[in-house]
């Protein structure tokens, strides 16, 4: 696959995930992800991103729960 933003080209990679859903912030480790090796820029296919919100919609195991602060800058 070819960056979108620089041109170069994406290998696959797992990845930790920044995701919301239904108002919640969730942090997914393990995902795959096409990662430019030029500029690091991450790709989810749908079929990812579907299963994470499946997976999350159901019943999970919770590795850890952390408390993240919310900032604006105006």
């Amino acid at each position: 696959m070819i960056c979108d933003t620089c041109g170069g080209k994406t290998k696959e990679k797992k990845v930790t995930k920044q995701h919301r859903l239904n108002g919640k912030l969730y942090i997914v480790e393990n995902v795959a992800a096409e990662v430019c090796t030029a500029c690091g820029e991450r790709y989810f296919h749908a079929k990812t991103l579907h299963a994470i919100n499946a997976l999350l919609q159901g019943k999970h195991k919770i590795k850890k729960l952390m408390r993240v602060e919310v900032v604006s800058v105006t």
